[in-house]
């Protein structure tokens, strides 16, 4: 099959889907580990798999296997009664985070729906309901976890938004303080903002909002959809401040490529959610729990945290050193295997660029390049990798 083959692909999605997405003139048929291939018959290295979901890399063998073995069980089992998976996943998800108890959702946009409704049901009695966000955040597509997105261009054309939540700018601790009112009953964080152009909040600023949520008695939640299960190489990037969240959001890497999303609450904010409060269809079915316990097993028993932190210093070091080649490099800036690169210049021609080497990247507010290697991969990959995206960069210097 050749590119006729992509054409008829594309022209068939003009044709049924609808169009909320900018895609590449890509059709990817099969993956494995940080390499995929098109339909076409051509290889890509993939530096940033499935918007991060891919954390393992595609189709890890030990995810496979734990959905295989349980699809051929049960697929699906109402909340309406127990199932020896789920409460295995939660015990891992607490045994990764601090004490507490999960709520399992389908994604991180109803995590973050399920950490609104805490919210309002944590300040309720006292007549609070104001959410603290952050400029240039990013928490999802449905209307609360838009509404709480602190990014004017995803909610135009959307409004009314939901009320009460009070944007303010990240990194900086004084203005939380100034923004806070008797209203007020959480703040809402990412200790990466990814959306947002892989901003890294300081040790400082988050050990702070800690101690303001004390001292007001606020929730402090963390979205670690993206950030979370060993991305930056820690379980959750909150765990190299020691700012412990009452409320912790996990998605994207957490079912190994399987839909599934996880909210993690301290006990005393657990249990504001009674029977009837708040429900799921599908949420920790028997095969997403599978997922996530081959999530755990394969970090585990492969020392994936390890190989991040081993690694990771080998991608800044490197493109730090072409930064000083390259000046249309402003900044390198991340943790782990979270890494952000703004250019001085539009980042969607390198994007392109790169994809035409055989390249995957991303680019994010319009001239952030954003990689998100898998955990899995090799170091002849990553070199191979961060050679093409060199060469592009040092072209378009040229």
């Amino acid at each position: 099959m050749g590119a006729q083959a992509t054409q008829h692909v594309i022209k068939q999605y003009d044709r049924y889907v609808m169009n909320t997405y900018l895609r590449s003139p890509l059709v990817l048929t099969k993956g494995k580990g940080s390499r995929v291939w098109d339909v076409e018959g051509h290889e890509y290295l993939d530096l940033f798999p499935g918007w991060g979901v891919s954390g393992l890399g595609h189709c890890h063998p030990w995810v496979m296997r734990a959905l295989r073995g349980q699809s051929r069980r049960m697929l699906h089992v109402s909340n309406s009664f127990y199932q020896p998976l789920q409460w295995r996943a939660a015990q891992k998800l607490v045994e990764a985070s601090f004490e507490g108890k999960v709520f399992f959702s389908n994604s991180g946009a109803e995590a973050v729906e399920t950490a609104v409704k805490l919210s309002r049901r944590w300040g309720a009695a006292q007549g609070r309901h104001e959410i603290l966000v952050m400029e240039q955040s990013f928490h999802g597509r449905t209307m609360a976890a838009l509404s709480a997105t602190g990014q004017n261009k995803h909610q135009e054309g959307f409004q009314p938004l939901v009320p009460g939540f009070v944007r303010v700018p990240f990194n900086d601790l004084q203005a939380v303080g100034r923004a806070l009112t008797p209203k007020s009953c959480a703040v809402l964080v990412e200790p990466i903002q990814g959306e947002g152009g892989v901003r890294v909040a300081s040790k400082e600023f988050l050990l702070g909002l800690r101690r303001l949520c004390d001292e007001r008695n606020l929730l402090l939640i963390m979205d670690e959809i993206q950030t979370g299960m060993g991305r930056t190489g820690a379980w959750f990037a909150y765990q190299d401040s020691k700012a412990e969240p009452d409320v912790l959001l996990s998605a994207k890497m957490l079912g190994g490529g399987f839909p599934v999303g996880a909210v993690i609450a301290k006990p005393k904010v657990a249990e504001l959610l009674g029977p009837g409060t708040h429900a799921t269809t599908y949420g920790g079915s028997p095969l997403a729990c599978a997922c996530i316990l081959g999530v755990f097993e394969a970090i585990e028993k492969q020392k994936l945290l390890e190989r991040v932190k081993t690694l990771s210093p080998v991608i800044f070091k490197r493109l730090t050193a072409l930064q000083s080649r390259v000046p249309i490099i402003k900044e390198i800036r991340g943790r782990g295997f979270m890494v952000g690169i703004e250019l001085t210049v539009d980042g969607k021609p390198i994007v392109e660029a790169c994809r035409a080497k055989r390249l995957l990247i991303n680019c994010t507010q319009g001239t952030i390049l954003r990689l998100l290697p898998a955990m899995t991969i090799t170091r002849p990959e990553l070199d191979k990798a961060l050679a093409i995206l060199e060469s592009v960069l040092l072209q378009a210097h040229a």
